[in-house]
């Protein structure tokens, strides 16, 4: 007969749920970019509708010159640039880039293909209202080739996922995810393509959700419908 394995020691109470509930009607975003924007676009056109319950009111970049901050300015929105190689280490740009954000009072910081990893100011700020889409079903194939590493790994359902954003890699509570079939003459870009389409719907739908809703943040789980 086995022998049992110990218990694990006790790590304390579990951290209480945490209940987030937007503060404006509609729920300012502000919106993250590092290229072309059409998650952004997206988000735009879904704010025109009154009921989406959300409008963005900025849009910030990592670079100069990014289609989505051209967009941005087109519409006649607030936007910022904050380059890392304007500052003397990652650290001091952690803390421009959560000044510049925290400006405009969002109830919700959306990475929308923002290619650079927050540090622990910008994460402490917006902790639990910061939200990524990665085109992977995590957490299978974090990092940059979530859909290189599905094909390589053979798998037959891809897709993306909307998580709030922690300090590791693609590693936090998942708010949602989509499946997306991978076909028998796929590519990485084929495949990467048809993920964007379902990827983008579900950030738009979601989005919108939180801000009518509220949510909860609940270990890792995540429960829409803030408690009041």
């Amino acid at each position: 007969m086995s022998t049992p394995s110990p218990l694990p020691p006790d790590s304390g109470p579990a951290p209480a749920p945490r209940s987030h509930r937007p503060r404006h009607r509609p729920a300012r975003l502000v919106v993250l970019v590092s290229g072309g924007g059409s998650n952004l676009a997206a988000l735009l056109d879904a704010a025109r509708d009154p009921g989406y319950g959300a409008e963005v009111v900025a849009v910030g970049a990592d670079r100069e010159g990014t289609g989505g901050v051209a967009m941005a300015q087109a519409a006649g929105l607030p936007t910022f640039v904050e380059r890392v190689g304007d500052h003397a280490d990652r650290a001091d740009w952690d803390a421009a880039l959560t000044e510049r954000v925290a400006a405009h009072d969002p109830d919700l910081v959306v990475s929308a293909g923002f290619l650079k990893l927050c540090g622990p100011r910008f994460l402490e700020r917006f902790d639990g209202r910061y939200i990524n889409t990665h085109n992977a079903l995590l957490p299978a194939f974090p990092g940059i080739h979530g859909p290189r590493d599905a094909l390589a790994h053979g798998v037959k359902l891809a897709g993306a996922t909307l998580f709030f954003v922690d300090a590791g890699i693609d590693s936090g509570a998942i708010l949602a995810q989509v499946a997306v079939p991978v076909l028998e003459d796929d590519d990485e870009a084929a495949l990467t393509e048809r993920i964007k389409v379902a990827e983008r719907a579900q950030l738009v739908e979601q989005v919108g959700r939180l801000a009518r809703e509220g949510w909860v943040l609940d270990g890792r789980r995540v429960r829409l419908g803030a408690r009041r």
